[in-house]
């Protein structure tokens, strides 16, 4: 194993592709040719490395990252399920390091009686869901039933096709419970978060070869990391000023590509745990001044991560400028899942109403240029389904096309942020754009209060 520590060079930004990628360090082979490991940083872009495990740590370094003790398995599940000698073999056809939690979902579905179950996973774990789905129609009295649809993240568990499809129980994989179970439609939901066992060693000699002692870390993840995140968090805190933020609802460390929280000043880097960009942008948005790093578990590369924010700003600017002067509003609803808010939808309704000004309402599961150009009377949109589409992609449409935030903007609700807030999912949401925000949650009852003598009996 060998570490290259490569100076960052300067790159032209798209207006578009706000980001870039400068490769810090990486694993290689002896048998692996330099060229390979130089090619991403000619093309200024981090490619996916060749998916090869190497012995990077000492014996000993390895089992203290891995030591976790023995798994955790809820109390509830019965013996003869979790030592059914035939289901132990068929799980066996699921990758070892994937925790489908497979004997909590058999017990589930029978615990539940029920007799219908949708699967709902994302593209990436699909090639698994036929292997699932005979495992539950073996080890259970229930029919089973794939949702091919697109998942994007936790906001599109569709709970609401599941039921017209006469499904009684749902299997949501791969996202955390951000749609709680008990305001899904009148269906029973299991979400498995499918956490995967990865080299934790590995991860934790690369971060104190890239990190002196006594810096200040914050450490993200998604949901499937964040069992890694913690132990190698846990051994870093002798030496590291560690912090492993929470975003609630979401589980300390984890993040979306829409909610990340705020962190303090005196961080010195973000490190985040994952494949791909998309999640990690959103933090680097939220902290503008922190440097972000990116470890990737599957190729072992570690990389310096940069984001254009000035040119995202400047942009963004312009379609709330430009949509100041509509007459005529789009307000589109997303379906997809439950991405759409209808209560950040009658927020702004309201909000246009009091102004005077005209608007249309329109669902739809996915956005396209196409589609909206259909509707040439509307000036300026606002997509209540995902912010980061209006980020990413709102200079492929020809009419601005706001996130909730964004319009709050526009209408003079609220003064532009210098700092974007990613909160769309936060319980410390700072507006009413959020669904998670104080105005847009149900009354909820009070507690009844309990007397309690003072002999505490």
């Amino acid at each position: 194993m060998a570490s290259l520590f490569l100076k960052s060079p300067t790159f032209p930004l798209s207006p578009r592709n706000y980001y870039i990628s400068v490769i810090l360090s990486v694993n290689i082979s002896l048998s692996l040719p330099l060229s390979l490991c130089f090619l991403p940083m000619v093309q200024g872009l981090l490619m996916r490395s060749r998916r090869e495990k190497y012995v990077t740590a000492s014996a000993s370094l390895h089992r203290a990252a891995h030591s976790r003790g023995p798994r955790r398995v809820a109390n509830q599940i019965p013996n003869e399920i979790l030592q059914d000698p035939e289901l132990q073999e068929a799980i066996k056809a699921l990758p070892a390091n994937y925790n489908f939690e497979i004997h909590k979902t058999v017990w589930r579905v029978r615990q539940a009686k029920s007799k219908r179950v949708a699967l709902q996973l994302p593209e990436g774990l699909q090639m698994f869901a036929c292997i699932i789905s005979d495992i539950i129609e073996r080890f259970t009295d229930a029919d089973t039933f794939v949702m091919g649809d697109v998942t994007y993240g936790a906001c599109c568990v569709d709970d609401f096709t599941a039921r017209a499809l006469g499904a009684d129980f749902m299997v949501h994989y791969g996202h955390s419970c951000l749609i709680p179970i008990d305001s899904t439609a009148g269906i029973k939901m299991l979400y498995v978060f499918v956490d995967i066992q990865m080299d934790n060693a590995h991860f934790l000699d690369t971060i104190k070869f890239n990190f002196s002692p006594g810096q200040s870390l914050a450490l993200v993840s998604t949901i499937q990391f964040v069992a890694a995140l913690q132990a190698v968090s846990a051994a870093l805190k002798t030496e590291y000023d560690v912090h492993v933020p929470q975003c609630r609802p979401l589980s300390p460390g984890e993040i979306l590509g829409c909610t990340s929280p705020r962190l303090e000043r005196h961080v010195n880097a973000i490190v985040y745990l994952g494949d791909g960009r998309f999640h990690l942008e959103s933090i680097m948005i939220a902290n503008p001044d922190i440097p972000a790093y990116r470890y990737d578990p599957y190729s072992k590369v570690f990389s310096r991560e940069y984001y254009d924010h000035e040119a995202m700003r400047a942009i963004r600017l312009q379609a709330i400028d430009k949509a100041r002067l509509a007459q005529r509003w789009g307000l589109i609803l997303g379906t997809l899942g439950r991405q759409g808010s209808p209560k950040v939808l009658e927020h702004l309704e309201s909000k246009l109403q009091s102004l005077g000004k005209s608007f249309t309402r329109v669902l739809l599961s996915e956005i396209f240029p196409s589609k909206l150009a259909l509707i040439p009377d509307v000036d300026a949109w606002v997509q209540i389904a995902c912010p980061r589409l209006s980020i990413d992609w709102g200079t492929a449409f020809s009419k601005p096309l706001l996130s909730p935030y964004e319009a709050a903007v526009a209408l003079q609700e609220v003064g532009w942020k210098e700092v974007y807030p990613m909160d769309f999912y936060s319980n410390q949401s700072l507006g009413p754009w959020a669904p998670n925000h104080p105005d847009n949650q149900p009354v909820r009852p009070a507690r009844r209060q309990t007397q309690v003598n003072r002999a505490g009996r």
